[in-house]
């Protein structure tokens, strides 16, 4: 049995979960991906407190794989940095790399699951997909609501804080989310994408 802390060897899966670092960001809706990070650390018992690739980074075993838990500390805009700098560095396949993000287009709490594909205006996946030349990462899309109107201003809805209503519904979702890893992980991504899709 590996230990948790050391951060050493080889993967055979990379999680990231996409936000933006510093405490003015926690909570956010834009920060959902570090969410789910840090309830898969709990439920898991692992730390993700290492500072490497760019990232805060731990380690699990999940099914008997060995994954690598990463938090990019570059801001949203730049998490391809960090991925890619992880992918190269243990030669991991962009298909061994599960993404964990949030979706204006989906209704507060729903996940989406995905084998592949487009960036859909995230420019956090953008990034990522920019700097690997690559759109094969399964992904976990989280739902975290439309602007309240059209004229609100987007950024300002990202970076704004789910509410005291909207709190235990993201939690009850990162719960979800932390299923679907399971299942993405140990090679059941057809039935995650049936499940919760």
């Amino acid at each position: 049995m590996f230990k948790k802390s050391n951060l050493s060897g080889s993967y055979d899966w990379i999680i990231v979960g996409l936000g933006n670092p510093g405490t003015q960001y926690e909570n956010t809706r834009h920060n959902v991906g570090f969410m789910v990070c840090d309830t898969l650390a709990k439920t898991e018992n692992f730390s993700i407190k290492k500072l490497k690739f760019k990232s805060l980074c731990g380690e699990v075993n999940i099914g008997g794989q060995k994954c690598l838990v990463m938090k990019p500390s570059t801001f949203m805009n730049k998490s391809g940095e960090a991925v890619v700098e992880a992918l190269n560095f243990y030669k991991i396949q962009p298909e061994r790399c599960l993404i964990i993000f949030d979706d204006i287009s989906l209704p507060l709490g729903k996940l989406r699951v995905r084998k592949k594909g487009s960036a859909g205006g995230h420019n956090g996946m953008k990034n990522i997909i920019y700097l690997s030349g690559s759109d094969l990462f399964p992904r976990i899309k989280i739902g975290i609501g439309d602007k309240p109107h059209p004229d609100y201003d987007l950024a300002n809805w990202v970076l704004s804080r789910f509410t005291k209503d909207e709190f235990p519904i993201i939690e009850e979702t990162c719960k979800k989310a932390n299923d679907v890893i399971n299942l993405i992980i140990k090679n059941k991504l057809p039935e995650a994408m049936n499940l919760y899709n």
